[in-house]
């Protein structure tokens, strides 16, 4: 399978022929065809993906091994090489661009031939001698591109969910119920269809906020509990074909045991291998919490839009200059990249709905892209929320008498007189003090509609803008 030339190259074979392959290189001879072959993006396998196969091949080795379908030596040299990926070494070995061979299988024959060369390396022979240390007969024993890739997409956006959105949306919501405490006291003027509304209280803003990514977290929980159900064992086609009878149940005992999350074998593995349906799924609950981040930090951005010309209720903290000509001016960065990031989120939904229908038959072969887009889409929002919790929210300040001043001045406070002057004459006091600017409550006086003891009962921003349960 492999000869050595020189201390620069060494020859490997596949079933299409010789090639030269670097010497220092762990990849193998059917990566090297899938680097010339698609040479696309540039976008090489996120990180969580590549831990997720490895977690995989980690796993699969142990079964194999301990079921005697491969020799125990080599099961221990590949587990040995899995966890030395793990702990971040040769991560320079997985080169294949994201936009590669259907369904994956450049990048898994990348992860089975690091694996194997690495395990070579361990048992004393030399990269490439997969007499030896095969990475289609031994680190791929009893798998398929077919099985391995949706289990790994399953994984990967496991691991990202907990190591990197959940606990960014945890801080987000406990930074804004903090907000939300220090702002409770302050009254601003509500504003619908941008246009004035009744008072409410800055705080109970920020709690809103709150209590919508609370709601969001809770719909990405329930949506990502289908990636705990894995169809590995279903080999090529969801038979088992090439499997031991025990692999199946086993192989996902050991992977929970591996990422510390209850996973469980699907109860019918063809299903688990053509439905996409988990991942659409869950980028969609990602869709959902990307579109109620833009209209937050849109909100953001308006409640400090000035500072002489803007509401400028709050202000955000300035992060860096604004304006490569405009001194002094700064910005809402934070907010600002926080849009495009979801934008671009709803982008990778869209291309994931277009995938997952995508599939023929026993297969889909557009796995590669969603394993990308969708891991990405949690990797990128977490990290999002994280520089928006940290650099602007923690630090944001409110501006208490402009927040007043605005609430005062509302023609909405109208609104309260309903009750006590009926609708059409509270809709005339509105509209003569638009005309001439006088106070609401110096035209409701003028007309004897209330006396000065009532209106200032009624007219109580305090008691209109607390929040009646």
């Amino acid at each position: 399978m492999t000869q050595q030339t020189d201390s620069q190259v060494r020859i490997e074979r596949d079933s299409m022929g010789d090639r030269q392959i670097p010497s220092s290189a762990y990849y193998g001879i059917q990566t090297l065809r899938a680097i010339e072959n698609f040479p696309i993006s540039g976008i090489k396998p996120l990180p969580t993906y590549v831990d997720a196969c490895i977690f995989i091949k980690k796993a699969t080795a142990i079964v194999n091994g301990e079921l005697g379908c491969i020799p125990q030596e080599i099961s221990h040299a590949i587990v040995q090489a899995a966890d030395e990926v793990l702990a971040l070494k040769f991560r320079d070995q997985f080169v294949v661009d994201v936009y590669q061979a259907g369904a994956g299988t450049s990048h898994h024959m990348n992860v089975n031939e690091v694996l194997a060369n690495r395990a070579l390396e361990i048992l004393g022979y030399e990269k490439g001698n997969y007499k030896q240390v095969s990475p289609n007969d031994h680190v791929n024993y009893g798998q398929s591109t077919n099985d391995v890739i949706p289990t790994a997409i399953r994984i990967g956006g496991l691991l990202a969910l907990s190591k990197t959105l959940h606990p960014s949306i945890d801080k987000a919501i406990a930074a804004l119920e903090e907000k939300a405490t220090q702002f409770q006291d302050i009254v601003r003027s509500g504003r619908t269809h941008m246009q004035d509304a009744v008072p409410v209280r800055l705080g109970e803003n920020f709690r809103a906020w709150a209590q919508i990514l609370t709601e969001h977290q809770n719909r990405i929980h329930i949506a990502s509990g289908d990636l705990m159900v894995l169809g590995l064992g279903g080999s090529a086609v969801g038979t088992g074909l090439n499997t031991h009878p025990q692999y199946r149940a086993y192989v996902v005992k050991i992977l929970s045991e591996l990422i510390h999350c209850p996973l469980e074998p699907a109860p019918h593995l063809m299903a688990a291998m053509q439905s996409m349906a988990p991942f659409v799924s869950v980028s969609g609950a990602l869709r959902n919490l990307a579109q109620d981040l833009v209209k937050i930090s849109h909100d953001l951005r308006l409640m400090d839009s000035g500072p002489k010309t803007g509401f400028k209720e709050i202000q955000l903290p300035p992060v860096q200059p604004g304006s490569s000509i405009m001194p002094g001016k700064y910005n809402p960065v934070m907010a600002e990249m926080t849009s495009m990031v979801c934008f671009q989120v709803m982008g990778y939904d869209s291309a994931i709905a277009l995938a997952a229908q995508a599939g023929q038959l026993e297969l889909n072969v557009m796995m590669p892209l969603i394993a990308y887009n969708l891991i990405h889409s949690i990797e990128i929002l977490g990290n999002t929320i994280t520089a928006l919790t940290e650099r602007c929210i923690k630090e944001i300040i409110a501006n208490p008498e402009r927040c007043l001043a605005y609430a005062e001045g509302s023609l909405a406070l109208v609104t309260a007189l309903n009750l006590h002057i009926g609708y059409l004459n509270a809709a005339a006091v509105a509209k003569e003090s638009l005309e001439t600017g006088k106070s609401l409550r110096q035209i409701v006086l003028e007309r004897g509609l209330m006396s000065e003891a009532e209106l200032a009962k009624v007219l109580n921003l305090e008691q209109m803008s607390t929040i009646n349960h």
